[in-house]
């Protein structure tokens, strides 16, 4: 009794495992079918989009291939058909970023390098030839056939090598303009530090010489204090020396004028004829008492 009741419990899990599966795999078909529905759909877009994109019309082109991307984001020709639309259109910025997109999703070499030689075209267009260098290698890493790329590889590192030369070109002319104005720099504080040692010089020659004004009108006023009778001061200057007495009344007797005597010269001349006199007059003394008369004359 008890093994039917449990062959009874087998068989109704059995049925409901089956119906499980069976709808799993409903849901499955289902889900291929508006998988397959959807690529359709895209494939559809991107048809159009080729179609526009050869008609030149961009901006339809662009439209039809975002549709294809709205029914299956990783469709690799619209994402890759995309950026090519928008190179043809000079949007080189998001160009570059749906190219990207597309060397990720695929999974062909014939696809990557489709990718990767765009978007060094891209890079070169921009003037990045360092990273269009990197790109070109990655397209010739999944072609290395395609001589196009391998051109564009030796167009890029050319660049490459001007733009590092410019580069450090520009380096050493910095580093040089940065060494002339420390240069300068220096210079001016020197002048600057130059110029404030003038000023304190000027300052410390400014203090002595009030100082030595201040010392002569002392000086000045000591001996204005120290002054004789007629006015003129009692001691000479130590650095005029000590001069005689003789030398003093020479100095304060008056000079002769041209053709004239001096009164020193008049005084000895009075003295020789008082002495001459005093002798002729002896002389005649001694005459009379001899008895002879003399005629005297006084030569001057």
């Amino acid at each position: 009794m008890g093994f039917l009741n449990l062959n009874k419990e087998m068989k109704r899990l059995l049925l409901i495992l089956s119906i499980c599966i069976s709808a799993i795999s409903v849901a499955q078909e289902d889900a291929e079918k508006a998988q397959l529905l959807a690529m359709q759909k895209a494939n559809n877009f991107v048809y159009e989009g080729n179609s526009l994109l050869s008609d030149n019309n961009f901006v339809s082109a662009e439209m039809e291939y975002r549709k294809a991307l709205s029914k299956q984001a990783s469709t690799k020709a619209g994402v890759y058909n995309l950026g090519t639309s928008y190179i043809k259109n000079g949007n080189f910025d998001e160009a570059l970023y749906r190219l990207q997109q597309a060397t990720s999703s695929s999974t062909s070499k014939e696809e990557k390098h489709r990718a990767f030689h765009n978007i060094g075209n891209i890079l070169m267009q921009n003037k990045k030839c360092k990273e269009a260098v990197e790109a070109y290698k990655n397209a010739l890493r999944n072609d290395p056939t395609d001589d196009e790329t391998r051109y564009n590889l030796g167009l890029a590192k050319e660049c490459a090598k001007q733009q590092q030369d410019q580069e450090d070109k520009n380096q050493d002319q910095d580093k040089q303009d940065e060494n002339k104005e420390n240069e300068d720099k220096e210079d001016k504080q020197d002048q600057n530090k130059e110029q404030d040692e003038n000023k304190e010089n000027e300052g410390d020659n400014d203090e002595n010489k009030d100082q030595k004004d201040e010392g002569e009108q002392d000086d000045k006023k000591e001996g204005d204090d120290e002054k004789d009778e007629d006015g003129k001061p009692k001691d000479e200057k130590k650095d005029e020396g000590d001069k005689g007495e003789d030398e003093k009344k020479e100095q304060q007797q008056p000079k002769p004028q041209q053709g004239q005597l001096s009164p020193q010269q008049i005084k000895n001349l009075l003295e020789a004829m008082n002495n001459q006199e005093q002798k002729v007059q002896e002389k005649i003394n001694a005459e009379k008492q001899k008895g002879v008369k003399i005629k005297t004359e006084k030569d001057w």
